[in-house]
Formats: C-alpha cells, sequence, structure tokens
C-alpha cells in the first residue's frame, strides 16, 4: 500500500442522496464525495444511512483509486525456453504432422 492521502489534497463535499432508508437518508446530507486535488480522481459512497460510515468508505475507495493510479507494473525479464520445452514442442509438432499425414491419405 502507498503511502497515505493528506487530507489538504482532498476536498469533502456532503449531498443528500434517496432511496431506501427512511427519512434520515432523505432529509440529511449523507451522501460523501471526495475529490483528491492532484490528481482529480473522485470517490464517493452513499450506501450507508450515517455519514460517518460513508464517509469512512469514501477514504477508502480513495486511496484504493490513488493507488491504482500511481501503480508501475514491475517490467518482465525475459527467459529462455528450456531445452524440455523445446524438445516437447517439436515432439508435439511431429505428432500433429504424422496426423495430417494420415488424414490427406498421404504416407
Amino acid at each position: 500500500m502507498a503511502a497515505p492521502i493528506k487530507e489538504s489534497d482532498v476536498v469533502e463535499e456532503f449531498q443528500r442522496v434517496g432511496g431506501p432508508g427512511g427519512q434520515n437518508r432523505n432529509r440529511r446530507e449523507t451522501g460523501v464525495r471526495l475529490t483528491h486535488l492532484p490528481t482529480g480522481l473522485v470517490a464517493t459512497a452513499y450506501e450507508r444511512r450515517v455519514q460517518s460510515q460513508n464517509r469512512t468508505l469514501a477514504w477508502e475507495r480513495l486511496q484504493e483509486k490513488v493507488d491504482k493510479y500511481f501503480h508501475k507494473d514491475k517490467k518482465r525479464v525475459k527467459t529462455k525456453a528450456t531445452r524440455g520445452s523445446k524438445e516437447r514442442r517439436l515432439k508435439e509438432k511431429s505428432h500433429r504432422k504424422t496426423i495430417k499425414s494420415f488424414r490427406r491419405g498421404d504416407e
């Protein structure tokens, strides 16, 4: 996991969201939207009825997005095929060749 996100780099917005959860969810601003200013990534959470739970979820999602944004795959190191794998491949090719020759009627 990469370094945690600085709170000064994030803008928090709270919004009203509808759906199941009753009036607490419909009348209060329980939805959370986080915007990471350096990257422009946005994470939202509005599944829960409580703002603090949504805030925790949104921070986790934002951290995952930022980690994925800065992740770099390791460069693949090329390796040679082993002698055994070459022999197996050639053996399979010659076997296929004989099967096809019987199909064609060659002998």
